[in-house]
């Protein structure tokens, strides 16, 4: 122990610093008091434990408590250090699988297999989301300490961090749901979390048929576009369905491609054996190491794939992701946020725009009418269904527009008394131009694909 004075001439004690794990020998400079909790804290989250990061360190540092903030986390460190306890171990839960972390009172949710979504609004406000309807539930956590400590353990089974520097964690769980975290001072109210939930058994084209997701004639249409090698741009808005139709869509590609994936968490679950997965990776606490997106992409041009399927444009990528449907890696994929087919365009547009190319608005345009076959746009009904309201076909530039052709869409009749949404599938018609592509390929789309209305 050593003892420190205080202003007015009084002193406080506080347990002796270990050079060995870099903490300072004398504790006269705030900053280098500062500097050595964060590495204690650090070294202790490192270590898996759930212990929650104190909140306020300048405050407290400001009120001379420190000395007892070291004995503790002196003491866990030592423990931990002692027993060199595995993270998969210390974190499962009793009797669950290795590898399962604990999340409290959230387990019960989890092991729902009809709840898609897990919302945490506060520590005592937790809703889910079944069948397309939020609900509330009666389930609580003791307090925000509790909630940030099952959010550091979700962020340090990653390899993440998430502390008042670094508030915002987007990270995934063993079983590939994903996971979105924001904790003070960003989060008002307390920390919050997010968990979308992915099916253990991912749902297949048929399934989806099933659940009058899209019609028999629209999913032979789409499995013949991708086993042809079109280019595919899957449009939405959030909760729509564009992962999960992705997915289901890429059962199409044939098993002797190759196929690299890049995500930003990764959480598509393609069946054939010939997959690279790639994933982004954020800065670490000294704002470097940060791999983004479209250096992935970059990359992966460079692994040899037969396709390219990007989980989501976001950013500067969309402008790198035409560019490599432009050049070879035909039949390559992508989902993106946007409220119809048109405006899906206008963003990657914009998008494109930001990867500082000195491309002129025209010159992207006709980017992307060289480079997209095919825009599937799915919308999340009134009732919580999902449905495919467009299948538009990209006809390349007209005037300084590129051309747009709807092939299917989802006409909205009305709400029955029991609250769900009427409508009908509709082919407009018109035998797309993608057929000839099609028919090169060697896959014939029979003319009476673009005539039968089914109602639901």
């Amino acid at each position: 122990m050593f003892t420190r004075e205080e202003p007015g001439g009084s002193t406080v004690e506080a347990p002796a610093r270990d050079s060995a794990v870099g903490y300072p020998e004398t504790p006269s400079d705030l900053d280098r008091e500062r500097q050595a909790l964060q590495l204690l804290h650090d070294a202790v989250s490192a270590a898996g434990s759930p212990v929650p990061r104190v909140k306020g360190i300048e405050e407290l540092l400001a009120k001379r408590v420190q000395a007892r903030i070291d004995e503790l986390l002196y003491r866990l460190l030592d423990q931990r250090l002692a027993t060199q306890a595995p993270v998969e171990e210390e974190t499962a839960v009793a009797g669950a699988p290795a590898g399962r972390l604990d999340l409290g009172p959230l387990e019960p949710l989890l092991a729902d297999p009809t709840i898609s979504d897990i919302l945490v609004t506060t520590a005592h406000m937790v809703y889910v989301e079944r069948n397309g309807q939020l609900q509330p539930t009666d389930l609580q956590f003791e307090n925000d300490a509790q909630l940030l400590a099952v959010i550091e353990r979700i962020a340090a089974q990653v390899g993440r961090r998430i502390d008042a520097s670094s508030p915002l964690v987007d990270a995934r769980l063993p079983d590939g749901s994903r996971v979105n975290a924001a904790i003070p001072p960003v989060a008002v109210d307390g920390p919050v979390l997010s968990i979308r939930r992915f099916g253990r058994s991912p749902l297949t084209p048929d399934g989806l048929v099933e659940k009058l997701t899209l019609t028999e004639e629209m999913m032979l249409l789409l499995n013949a576009c991708i086993r042809a090698k079109l280019n595919m741009l899957i449009s939405g808005g959030t909760g729509s369905g564009k992962t999960t139709l992705l997915n289901a869509l890429s059962s199409f590609i044939p098993e002797t491609e190759r196929i690299v994936t890049i995500e930003d968490a990764a959480e598509l679950q393609l069946q054939q054996r010939h997959v690279v997965r790639l994933e982004s990776h954020p800065a670490d606490a000294h704002g470097q190491g940060a791999i983004h997106i479209r250096q992935l992409v970059i990359s992966a041009l460079r692994m040899r794939p037969d396709r390219i399927i990007v989980g989501e444009v976001r950013g500067e990528e969309a402008l790198d992701m035409l560019q490599a449907m432009n050049t070879g890696h035909a039949g390559s994929m992508t989902t993106i946020h946007a409220n119809s087919p048109r405006d899906a365009l206008s963003r990657i547009e914009v998008m494109a725009g930001m990867a500082n190319s000195n491309l002129g608005t025209r010159s992207i345009r006709q980017q992307m009418a060289s480079a997209l076959d095919l825009i599937v746009h799915v919308a999340r009904c009134g009732d919580g269904s999902r449905r495919i309201t467009h299948i538009t076909e990209c006809l390349g530039m007209e005037g300084e527009i590129v051309s747009l052709q709807d092939v299917f869409v989802f006409d909205r009749i009305g709400v029955t008394a029991e609250g769900r949404t009427k409508g009908r599938f509709r082919p407009t018609g018109i035998r797309p131009k993608l057929c000839e592509k099609t028919k090169v390929a060697g896959i014939e789309i029979p003319p009476a694909t673009f005539q039968r209305i089914v109602a639901v």
